[in-house]
């Protein structure tokens, strides 16, 4: 069984995080007017090397297929995902990120580890030796929800 206090913090470092993604959005990208949704859903599509099918980015953020299709539609307009026919089954739509999107995303990456980096900065003291390799193992496992 997990440590609560364990549980607890890494739950607050989820909120924290999440608040952070929303600060360095509205700092970064406010000529973008960039979204949290349209932010996952562009990271979503930003980590599918092949593409990814519009229904999978909504199960990914948690949205119907209505509403990723039009969230995709507004990532489309501003021209930060192209949207294709998926060729194996011609029902569905294969989103890919295009180079404007991929900048954008690579860019605010960096902008939100510099606000990480100013974050650890303000820390007294060291960090325990370790730490990083601890985080990297509860980096992986929370991947899945990436």
């Amino acid at each position: 069984m997990a440590d609560p206090r364990l549980v607890e913090v890494l739950e607050e470092l989820v909120v924290g995080a999440v608040g952070m993604t929303t600060v360095a959005l509205s700092e970064f990208t406010p000529a973008a007017d960039l979204t949290l949704p349209q932010w996952r859903a562009l990271l979503v599509v930003s980590r599918a090397d092949e593409g990814v099918r519009v229904g999978a980015i909504g199960a990914r953020i948690g949205t119907t297929l209505p509403s990723a299709s039009r969230l995709v539609r507004r990532l489309e307009r501003r021209g930060l995902v192209a949207s294709e026919r998926d060729e194996t089954d011609r029902r569905g739509t294969v989103v890919r990120v295009t180079p404007a999107g991929h900048e954008l995303f690579t860019s605010l990456v960096e902008y939100r580890r510099h606000l990480i980096a100013e974050l650890l900065d303000g820390i007294p003291g060291p960090l325990p030796a370790g730490l990083v390799d601890d985080l990297e193992r509860v980096g992986r496992a929370f991947a899945r929800y990436a």
